[in-house]
């Protein structure tokens, strides 16, 4: 039987805190292929032990950073991580069950999450499906420069093991990531046309909260579930206040 190959590619800045173990977790594929962005702390060398295929590039966003880390996979086969991914070792297996069997060209897998100390089970994290594998001939990352995703040409199969997420360490990263993905959300929808209001964003951020906590049952994820409605609701309002802002300074510039 021919064996088929694997391609694990991953995105890199500043990740010095989590890249070993994500690494590590990937001991059992035929390449690690890691594109950096300008890290100043150590990521580029601990990358450096587990793999030689590191390149430097200039920052796109997400999308285009995983397409540019895609086109250096030479696998058949490529798992997209992130440097705070984790993939155990019932998943691992179950990945190398599966590749011998004919008839799929991608999968999704579950993700389990974690926030501020605890592995979140409700407040729309769960189940929480994420395209992560797929063949390289048959799959490509969408051009979104935040919350991209794969699009494969073929059919798509599900895992039944947890690839772990060590999202959210404290609250400093929460703001961190809601600051950064506000901005960049905000910069999406300007250049699809979109604008942004007050009132947009008061609504959408009290949508957002209601949905996490009461309709998604975030008041069953502890104080963790209440604090991770709050910054949902905090990301989706910033969000459309900046798309506000840019706006005003941008009165003619519509694509």
């Amino acid at each position: 039987m021919v064996k088929t190959t694997i391609s694990a590619i991953i995105i890199t800045k500043n990740e010095a805190v989590n890249i070993r173990k994500c690494l590590e977790s990937l001991a059992w594929v035929d390449e690690i292929v890691v594109v950096d962005s300008g890290s100043t702390d150590e990521t580029i060398a601990i990358c450096r032990e587990f793999t030689e295929k590191v390149y430097s590039h200039d920052w796109p966003g997400f999308g285009p950073q995983k397409n540019r880390a895609l086109q250096y996979a030479v696998g058949e086969w490529v798992l997209s991580i992130d440097a705070d991914e984790r993939v155990s070792v019932p998943l691992r297996e179950e990945i190398s069950s599966v590749l011998l069997q004919p008839g799929r060209d991608a999968y999704e897998m579950p993700r389990l999450s974690s926030y501020c100390g605890r592995f979140i089970r409700h407040s729309g994290w769960r189940p929480d499906y994420v395209l992560r594998l797929f063949r390289r001939q048959r799959g490509r990352f969408s051009d979104n420069i935040v919350h991209e995703r794969v699009l494969v040409d073929g059919p798509v199969g599900k895992l039944k093991n947890d690839l772990i997420h060590y999202s959210f360490r404290d609250l400093e990263q929460v703001l961190n990531v809601v600051n950064r993905y506000s901005s960049l959300g905000a910069e999406q929808k300007f250049k699809a046309g979109q604008r942004g209001g007050l009132g947009l964003a008061i609504l959408h951020g009290l949508g957002n909260f209601l949905s996490t906590y009461f309709l998604q049952a975030g008041f069953l994820d502890g104080r963790q579930g209440l604090m991770l409605a709050i910054s949902n609701a905090e990301g989706t309002y910033y969000k459309f206040l900046k798309l506000l802002y840019l706006g005003e300074k941008n009165p003619h510039d519509r694509d």
